[in-house]
């Protein structure tokens, strides 16, 4: 009798657990979405603010291949440190 309860209450314990780590998970998901949402329209703003001025004192296609250059150097920094990170 009293093994039942305790598998019982071990149950509902660890299906409490299971609820307060699906929500964390969950929670971490959202908030990483977010985050990603937010650095994807920053750097779409900057993006904009910067050609408008870069195109003001150049010809578009111009401002377009600094921006290239720029955005592909942040790249290829970007991967070289998450390259060593990881190796």
């Amino acid at each position: 009798m009293i093994g039942a309860l305790l598998r019982v209450a071990a149950q509902a314990a660890a299906a409490r657990s299971l609820r307060a780590a699906v929500h964390d998970v969950t929670m971490r998901m959202l908030f990483a979405l977010a985050a990603s949402i937010a650095v994807a329209v920053g750097v779409m703003c900057l993006t904009a603010a910067a050609f408008i001025v870069l195109e003001r004192q150049l010809d578009p296609a111009a401002a377009w291949a600094i921006l290239g250059a720029v955005w592909g150097l942040a790249g290829l920094f970007y991967f070289a440190a998450a390259r060593r990170r990881r190796g």
